[in-house]
């Protein structure tokens, strides 16, 4: 396969599988802003926060013995690729829930990332069973491009909501627009209804 291949190009089958305005790779590209932060796992550690019952933060080692789950789910970028099949392994976002416990009117997560990056997603999205954190991806840990040691992973809306070096998990009653949401891109990210920037619904 070449590294894109246009939705014509495909068999009827796969092509449904491929939102519009997305080319198909087997290649996983590496797109950030900023550097890659250094990860320290002595230091490390996820809060889980905001409008909850049980605000708490565990540290690398107790956060690693959380039970974790598999997922298959395709993968979609707002840059226009789209990658089917990719394989995650790591805790499941119920494991947060069950663990914070939200209040019953929160109705968004705002995932906090290293250097302070943000991303809000509608809390309908990280409830579903192919939300997780994950550790490896395709059998392999995380590398520090793709968001190690542990990525927020929503296959259901485009990629940058997936937020890498996550450090906290904020569960909020009103939305609060993250880093690429202020500057111009979408405030949900659906790919099938390519929700890529302001104005796209």
């Amino acid at each position: 396969m070449k590294f894109f291949t246009k939705k014509a190009d495909l068999s009827p089958e796969t092509a449904a599988r491929v939102p519009p305005g997305q080319y198909l790779t087997q290649k996983w590209p590496v797109l950030h802003y900023g550097p890659v932060p250094p990860f320290n796992p002595k230091t490390w550690d996820l809060r889980a926060f905001g409008n909850v019952e049980n605000e708490f933060k565990l540290n690398w080692e107790e956060f690693q013995k959380l039970d974790q789950t598999t997922v298959t789910a395709d993968m979609h970028c707002v840059t226009t690729w789209s990658r089917l099949d990719q394989h995650w392994e790591g805790i499941p976002f119920s494991k947060i829930v069950e663990l914070a416990k939200p209040k019953a009117d929160s109705k968004f997560v705002i995932a906090h990332s290293e250097y302070g990056f943000t991303a809000n997603t509608p809390l309908e999205y990280c409830l579903r069973d192919d939300c997780l954190i994950a550790l490896r991806a395709n059998g392999e840990l995380l590398t520090a491009e793709h968001g190690s040691p542990a990525r927020l992973v929503v296959p259901r809306l485009y990629a940058w909501k997936s937020a890498k070096w996550l450090r906290g998990i904020e569960f909020s009653d009103t939305d609060k627009p993250g880093f690429w949401e202020r500057n111009g891109y979408h405030n949900t990210g659906d790919p099938w209804k390519e929700q890529r920037y302001w104005g796209d619904d």
